[in-house]
């Protein structure tokens, strides 16, 4: 008998932390990657949940980063690490490529042709429709710092915020859905 009491009891305490745990309609997504067929796969998945009623929490880190880099800002004042990485990734939605098949950017420039021919959205309409719709992104402040990027060449996005991994944890840990991509 003590023993069923003593399981009736961890099972109380097992209810009751979970209880404390809100699963929210949420959507959390990790955008790890460049490509351009994966962010943009990431930003037509972000829109379509916040369509069916979900908020939408984006957290870009290391090579998904550069994306949200301001192709008309140039900052200073950096060593010279910052500036290889700066030189040497995409700055910005309009020089990203495709992770397959890009044939030294034939690839990537008949993949936008044909998304227009098709009236798909490109990059950059799918990431104003993500800023109309309230899409919330992180951009990972150790990546940034990593890559020598400073907050002031990142893109103006009204629901932009900047944090590390515990940030994206908080949000992840009460999202009903989490995704790596």
């Amino acid at each position: 008998m003590e023993n069923v009491e003593q399981q009736v009891a961890e099972l109380q305490n097992q209810l009751a932390a979970l209880q404390g745990q809100r699963v929210e309609n949420k959507l959390s997504m990790v955008v790890f990657s460049g490509d351009l067929d994966k962010v943009l796969a990431s930003m037509v998945i972000a829109t379509g949940a916040v369509a069916m009623g979900m908020e939408v929490v984006m957290f870009f880190t290391f090579w998904g980063t550069p994306v949200l880099r301001d192709a008309n800002k140039s900052v200073g004042g950096k060593d010279m690490m910052g500036k290889m990485f700066g030189a040497m990734l995409p700055k910005g939605t309009g020089q990203v490529k495709l992770s397959k098949m890009n044939m030294g950017g034939m690839g990537t420039m008949m993949m936008k042709n044909l998304m227009q021919k098709k009236n798909v959205a490109s990059l950059e309409e799918m990431l104003a429709l993500a800023e109309e719709l309230g899409v919330r992104i992180i951009i990972c402040e150790m990546s940034m710092d990593l890559m020598g990027f400073k907050r002031e060449e990142m893109i103006k996005y009204e629901h932009l915020d900047f944090g590390g991994v515990a940030k994206f944890i908080a949000e992840a840990g009460t999202s009903k859905i989490q995704l790596f991509i």
